[in-house]
Formats: structure tokens, sequence, C-alpha cells
């Protein structure tokens, strides 16, 4: 079953048309990236979702057309963005944002359950849970934007480069989280990173984005195989 499906999507900010034509889809349980060089559409594609840009084309989640609703209504259906920069409330602490990911939810032990759970999937943070967030390293921030997302139970996770700005050893710790929450959740993932070697360890297919169009798609193992894309974006 197809969760989510993007058809001819278009997108502009102001006169500046930036989506011209994307397509991609992600079935319910699977995990899908998004690959690009910088300007090729990559995050307008994840806003366009979002609703955060103004879109044209199709956007269908779970059968319904959510082009043009507003970015907490898309929420309320059940889509969590991590954006790009991580978006924590640095004011607050570890426990309160994670608290603030769940403003919706009237369940308080499941809350508190999941709150244990993102403190399992990423023991930094445990070790840092009253600890404002804006004392936190770039690599608890990501971890905590992501954990904040989990604590809403959607059905789609939806990561603007989680990898940015991180070591490679503190990026492949995040993927790691990443790759245990999907098998034992199964939850649907839509991934933007530039570092196609960490989303291929999650994703199960790929789109590739070429100034505002998709113009290549296909598993991972395809993917791989192809000489254009392993110099262009697996440095090999």
């Amino acid at each position: 079953m197809t969760l989510l499906e993007l058809v001819d999507v278009t997108a502009a900010y102001g006169p500046v048309q930036v989506l011209v034509g994307v397509s991609l889809a992600v079935p319910e349980g699977g995990a899908v990236g998004i690959l690009g060089a910088n300007g090729a559409g990559k995050t307008t594609t994840l806003r366009a979702i979002s609703g955060t840009v103004r879109v044209g084309g199709r956007i269908v989640f779970d059968g319904r057309d959510i082009r043009g609703r507003r970015p907490e209504q898309v929420a309320a259906l059940g889509i969590a963005h991590v954006p790009e920069g991580r978006g924590t409330l640095t004011r607050l602490t570890v426990r309160e944002n994670l608290r603030v990911g769940a403003y919706l939810r009237k369940d308080a032990k499941a809350v508190a359950a999941d709150i244990d759970y993102c403190l399992d999937l990423f023991p930094n943070l445990r070790e840092r849970i009253g600890s404002a967030a804006s004392a936190l390293s770039g690599g608890e921030q990501q971890m905590l934007a992501v954990s904040r997302a989990l604590m809403a139970r959607p059905r789609l996770l939806i990561l603007d480069e989680p990898s940015l700005g991180l070591a490679p050893s503190t990026a492949r710790s995040v993927y790691d989280a990443i790759a245990r929450l999907r098998a034992e959740s199964g939850i649907s993932m839509l991934v933007v990173e530039q570092n196609a070697n960490l989303a291929f360890r999650i994703v199960d297919s790929a789109v590739v984005l070429e100034t505002g169009r998709s113009v290549l798609s296909g598993t991972t193992a395809e993917l791989k195989g192809d000489d254009g894309i392993r110099k262009a974006y697996l440095g090999a």
C-alpha cells in the first residue's frame, strides 16, 4: 500500500519556481531517500509535503489530497518533519522539548513510555534530560529533533539532512538509532541526505532530483550499481 504519493509536484517561492515536476511514492512501512545536488529541490520537496510552500500537482497521504493544508493540519494527519537545522526549542529542556512533541496527545502514560523509549534510543539525551537544548552538542540536538518528532507517534517521518554538520562518528550513531527505530516500529520514512552512503543504510529505494525534477529512481541496489550515482553520491 502506498502511504504518500507525489505526482508532478511544483513549488515556488514568490516568482522563483523551484520544483517543476517531482514524483515519488513512499509505501506503508517503507523508507525512501531523496538525492540531489545543492539547489536540486530536495528541501523544498519536504516543505511542499509539510505545507510550508505554495504547491501545484498532487500530494496524497493515506488516500487524501493534502495539497494546500496548513502545517499543523498536515502534522495532525500523522506526518512529522525534522527540518534541516534541527529546530529545537533552545530555551526548553530536553524533557520539555519531548513533551512539546506530544502536545496533541492525551495519553499521559503512553507519552511517558515514549519519552523513555526515545531516551533508550538516544542514551546521550537521558544524561542531558534536564539540560536546556541550547547546551546540547550539534549531534545531541539532532537526536532531540528526531525524538521530538517521534513523540507525535507519526505514520511518516520526514528527515532533512540528519547528518548535516555532524562528525562522521556522530552521524553514524544517529543513523544507527534511525535504523533501529525503523526495524522496531515499522514507521515510514522519507529521507533527504547528501551522504548517500548513510542514507542507503536505512532506505529501500531513492529518487534523484535535478533542477526541480525527479530524473531517476530505483532500489538502493539498482542505484549502487549505476556508475553515475556511484561517482556523484557514493564517492566511488
